[in-house]
């Protein structure tokens, strides 16, 4: 297995101001996720805006449960990169992977656009704990708990 060395050469990490991630990301292309805004990042903190793809939708209309991890795992893993946001851009980020995933649903996402929130809950040498929250308006409509493992200087070439 390889992986690309320098995830900021990548084609997602050519972002604008306010953009949570470029196209060229296979999962991040399937949720549209380059039309993604950033309404607040702060370190141990992400919260961003999105929308509901046609393409997600079940036959009733609403966001297909399957696809809902999909938004948790993008979210939980650039939640873990806020805590190095003042990181000299040009240096190497750690690649990270996620071990657990638990996501409950209340309420169907119907609305065009809602709010997903990432928050750390727990981090401990290379395992951070993230809590994320899907808002329609000011309802949560689903709720996920996910565990990040950083790698660290892991030779993913060879």
């Amino acid at each position: 297995m390889t992986n690309e060395t320098d995830a900021t050469t990548a084609p997602w990490a050519q972002t604008v101001p306010g953009q949570l991630m470029a196209p060229g990301h296979g999962a991040g292309d399937l949720l549209e996720a380059y039309k993604w805004r950033i309404l607040d990042e702060r370190p141990g903190l992400l919260q961003v805006q999105v929308h509901l793809p046609e393409s997600l939708k079940n036959p009733q209309g609403q966001l297909f449960g399957g696809f809902t991890p999909t938004y948790v795992d993008l979210v939980s893993l650039y939640t873990v990169h806020t805590v190095d946001r003042d990181k000299d851009p040009t240096d190497e980020r750690s690649w990270l992977t996620t071990i657990n995933m638990r996501c409950d649903y209340f309420e169907p996402i119907v609305d065009a656009t809602f709010t997903i929130t990432g928050e750390i809950v727990n981090q401990r040498g290379l395992t951070t704990l993230v809590a994320t929250k899907f808002f329609q308006a000011d309802t949560m409509a689903a709720h996920a708990v996910t565990t990040i493992r950083e790698l660290p200087n892991v030779a993913r070439n060879g």
